[in-house]
């Protein structure tokens, strides 16, 4: 008899279960798994160099070939460990394929996010001994965690859509089923094996026992976010249509004034906050809103005026680029600039740039990592494409998906946009504030043609839809 698949996948996230899930399927003899194949930093498991001898350049330049070795190398059934940062190009291979079998994980998502923050203050990601643990509090932060659950939920969304469309059943389990010995004898009945284990031993205990009000220090002020946000989406009619997901909890209101701003990723909120801030009839600023309560800060608020503000893509990736990916710092993406550096060899130092930083390194990194960008957005590399230097024209979809903004209003022109903003309200425009350039060479130093040549290839469709011409300083 055929066997109904020929691989697997376990669709999870990062403290979730999914090592202990992993070491369970370890006990049946014809079931392995073979780490995160598909992790930009790595094959398999830190430290590891090759998978079925396959490298990680020759994964990230083909992920079939690992896959065709999965499926052809394994005793038995072989599959892999996949979450939502990891190379989307393997996803869209093995969601389309009916002989790779599914396995859905999940986790409370409250709970996922507190082990791991504690997993990072305490830098102990796996516990095989009790007398070993290490506790440690964390403080909440709602604005990380919605962008967190953000994240995984389009994920989630988007798998659960494909399978739908193709036809395909995945099995789910949960975080407390993964020591229910007949849940597992399940799933692997649901893989195609059909020779059942009597015991479970494992090497992997749990990390971090307890209630949560004694592993997060903030925990009233946790309660409170939770409570006055629907950050789980519990009002939303279930649904699996695919999503470009809005970031409303990053939407901010001026209640007072009837504004509410939606920003665009990678273009600065802090000056369009304190102008907000400065205007006449406002006495506090809002955000943090589900799409529930946005709603109905909209119905309780008729006439009120939404917009949102575009960048020049140059000014823009500069930006970016010296925020999350040049300086190392608290809007830092770590993983990623490493990963750049070294696997891209992106020109930066290991640290921050030094006093002697010149104009000539700025522009050589700048463009490197513009060069990376083009590759990325073009789906040829391994890495997420992160909202922080995703086209501005495909995040104002996103946008639309939940609401059309009144108005779109351009960074170059912002005196003009704002004033006809407030058209009508009888309200004053206050001044712009001052921009806080803080980057260790203005962009006005290292832009020339060139700069400008490799940025449109990024974005040609902004400056298209946005009617942007060269940059100007």
């Amino acid at each position: 008899m055929k066997k109904p698949y020929d691989y697997f996948v376990i669709l999870a996230e990062m403290r979730t279960g999914s090592n202990l899930l992993e070491e369970n399927l370890s006990h049946f003899p014809s079931i392995k798994c073979h780490g995160e194949a598909f992790n930009p930093s790595f094959i398999g498991y830190p430290k590891k160099d090759d998978l079925f001898g396959v490298a990680v350049a020759q994964r990230d330049q083909a992920p079939d070939d690992l896959i065709h070795k999965i499926v052809e190398h394994t005793d038995g059934i072989g599959g892999f460990r996949f979450f939502h940062d990891h190379d989307p190009r393997a996803a869209d291979i093995f969601l389309n394929d009916p002989r790779c079998a599914k396995i859905i994980l999940s986790r409370n998502p409250l709970e996922s996010y507190v082990s791991w923050k504690i997993a990072k203050k305490t830098d102990q990601w796996r516990l095989t001994n009790h007398n070993k643990r290490k506790t440690a509090q964390i403080t909440f932060d709602a604005e990380e965690f919605s962008h967190i659950l953000e994240q995984r939920t389009d994920f989630r969304k988007t798998v659960l859509h494909q399978l739908q469309v193709t036809g395909q059943t995945p099995f789910h389990i949960s975080y407390p089923d993964l020591q229910n010995l007949d849940i597992l004898n399940g799933m692997a009945r649901f893989l195609g094996v059909d020779d059942p284990i009597s015991e479970l031993e494992t090497k992997i205990k749990r990390q971090n026992p307890g209630h949560l009000s004694e592993k997060v220090d903030n925990f009233d002020e946790m309660e409170a976010a939770l409570s006055n946000s629907d950050f789980f989406n519990l009002s939303e009619i279930p649904g699996y249509e695919p999503q470009r997901g809005a970031n409303v909890p990053a939407y901010i209101t001026a209640t007072d004034a009837n504004l509410l701003f939606m920003p665009v990723k990678g273009c600065s909120t802090v000056a369009i906050t304190e102008w907000m801030g400065r205007l006449p009839a406002v006495t506090e600023l809002q955000t943090g809103y589900s799409q529930k309560s946005l709603r109905a800060w909209k119905r309780n608020h008729p006439g009120h005026k939404s917009f949102t503000i575009v960048e020049h893509p140059v000014s823009r990736a500069h930006s970016v680029f010296c925020k999350h990916i040049l300086t190392p710092g608290p809007d830092a993406y770590p993983e990623i600039r490493e990963l750049l550096r070294v696997r891209f060899d992106l020109p930066i130092p290991v640290g921050a740039p030094s006093k002697g930083w010149t104009t000539d390194q700025h522009q050589k990194a700048f463009l490197a990592f513009l060069s990376f960008v083009k590759k990325n957005l073009a789906g040829k590399t391994a890495v997420r494409v992160d909202n922080s230097w995703a086209s501005q024209t495909s995040l104002l979809e996103g946008i639309s998906n939940f609401v059309f903004p009144d108005h779109i209003l351009r960074g170059d022109q912002l005196s003009e946009g704002l004033g006809l903003l407030l058209l009508g309200t009888g309200q004053d425009c206050p001044a712009w504030p001052i921009g806080d350039t803080d980057t260790p060479v203005e962009l006005a130093q290292i832009y020339d043609d060139q700069v400008e040549a490799a940025v449109k290839s990024c974005y040609g469709k902004d400056y298209m839809n946005f009617g942007f011409g060269p940059w100007k300083a």
